[in-house]
């Protein structure tokens, strides 16, 4: 069953690093988005197994942290699992006690270890 990740927030370039690091260990589509109402709108109308969220969003800079709390806070989408990309451990940590799981760096896309932190979400 092919798995679905949406990546929100990212610039053109990194969205695709991601997309083609996904693409190339999983059987998996990618979906971008840019801020909280897509994304949230997205996960309320298709199956999501997993959401990507940048520290700082391209378009306008916002923190990323704050999709993860809406995210995590809505009762309907709230069990669906999240990541901050990130490169700074303690931003890591504080989506981690947001409800996210931890995530990976844009300096880590590729890496076996953050093949591995993907597995769990989009293996079949």
């Amino acid at each position: 069953m092919v798995k679905t990740l949406v990546d929100c927030g990212n610039c053109g370039p990194d969205f695709n690093s991601i997309r083609q690091m996904v693409t190339s260990n999983f059987e998996a589509t990618v979906l971008q988005t840019h801020g909280a109402e897509d994304t949230v709108e997205l996960l309320r109308k298709r199956k999501v197994d997993l959401v990507t969220v940048n520290r700082k969003l391209d378009r306008d800079y916002s923190d990323g942290l704050e999709i993860i709390k809406k995210i995590k806070s809505d009762p309907e989408i709230g069990n669906v699992p999240v990541m901050l990309v990130t490169n700074y451990d303690e931003h890591q940590q504080a989506a981690v006690a947001e409800g996210a799981t931890y995530g990976f760096g844009k300096l880590e896309i590729g890496n076996e270890g953050t093949i591995e932190k993907l597995k769990p979400f989009l293996t079949s």
